[in-house]
């Protein structure tokens, strides 16, 4: 099976990003008042992103054929795969700055907003050095070689949000008020813009998925350096996350195996990117898209084997039963748990 490479014109890239955007909107509208998403809520809402993603595949094949098709499926699993990670260290950051569950929706829509502009921007910029210098693949390999073995070494380790250098620069840069107001980012005393801790929240969030949107791009550039294709399927897969985080939240400690999959398909993503550069070639993506669905499924069926019976933890927010209530402020952020859940050492960085 051939690389996919095929002219887009430009006002197909810009029908997509409008229906992201309207997307995107339709999200907001249906989540514009402060309630807690519950599990029932989240699930169908992830069945519809899942449903929107899956459908732009067959449109692809009805466009392009076959090769684009698969190609973007494969990146398109790899990306939502990889995303369930972005959820543990989500619930982490929540829990460490002890965020009330009515506001972590808001702050995940435009966590999403800034996910899908890093990984735009770093989708050309990872294809352009690709296209011209071949030995970036060899880098980007390695990279994602050695990610994969972080993750799978690395377990029941603290996350420290407010070691963040980025959120500590914002501190320093930005007069912060050590409190929750509502589901506002910044408030007004005395005349004087201050941010609230909502927003020391949001950046921590940003910050965590701008490391975050580095290798899941580079795993997906593994896959094809069509950008049209490396776009969408990262698009569609992070289009969904918010409602993953909610229809997850509380089963985080069921999936203490998965990271040792996510961590087969980095190392494999790497592998498959050095060989694109070797007399070997690049992969048939029919293998590809094999070795991910075979590892995916692997690693969730291990991991609700091994912890049937367990009741889920819930590390998000106060876990208050009244979805009604406005929630109580937060003095500030409290001690970080010590994670059961595995998660990518770059995400936070201490």
């Amino acid at each position: 099976m051939n690389e996919p490479s095929f002219a887009v014109p430009l006002w197909v890239w810009a029908a997509v990003t409008v229906g992201i955007g309207v997307m995107l909107a339709v999200d907001l509208i249906a989540h514009r008042d402060n309630h807690v998403i519950g599990f029932r809520e989240a699930a169908i809402w992830s069945s519809v992103w899942i449903a929107i993603g899956l459908g732009f595949g067959l449109i692809l094949w009805a466009w392009q054929g076959g090769d684009a098709s698969s190609t973007y499926y494969a990146g398109y699993l790899i990306e939502k795969a990889l995303s369930i990670d972005n959820v543990f260290v989500f619930a982490l950051v929540f829990s460490f700055f002890a965020v009330p569950d009515a506001y972590q929706h808001k702050v995940l829509f435009w966590g999403v907003i800034g996910a899908l502009a890093f990984r735009l921007v770093f989708i050309f910029i990872g294809a352009e050095l690709l296209q011209v210098f071949f030995w970036t693949a060899y880098l980007f390999g390695a990279f994602l070689i050695w990610t994969g073995y972080k993750m799978a070494v690395s377990k029941d380790e603290e996350v420290h949000p407010d070691r963040n250098p980025v959120v500590r620069l914002v501190k320093k840069l930005i007069p912060t008020d050590p409190k929750f107001h509502g589901d506002r980012f910044f408030i007004r005393v005395s005349g004087k813009r201050i941010a609230t801790l909502l927003f020391v929240v949001l950046v921590a969030i940003e910050a965590t998925d701008l490391i975050f949107a580095v290798d899941s791009v580079a795993a997906v550039l593994a896959i094809t350096t069509n950008t049209f294709v490396v776009w969408t399927a990262n698009a569609f897969a992070v289009l969904g996350l918010r409602s993953l985080y909610f229809c997850l939240a509380g089963l985080l400690r069921r999936f203490q195996y998965l990271h040792y999959g996510l961590a087969v398909l980095l190392a494999f993503a790497g592998v498959k990117l050095i060989l694109s550069e070797t007399p070997v070639g690049k992969l048939p993506i029919p293998l590809t898209l094999g070795v991910i669905a075979v590892t995916i499924t692997v690693s969730i069926a291990w991991s609700l084997i091994a912890t049937r019976g367990q009741i889920g933890d819930t590390p998000t927010g106060t876990g208050r039963p009244d979805e009604t209530a406005e929630p109580a402020p937060a003095a500030g952020p409290r001690p970080a748990p010590s994670s059961t859940t595995p998660h990518r050492t770059e995400g936070p960085p201490s």
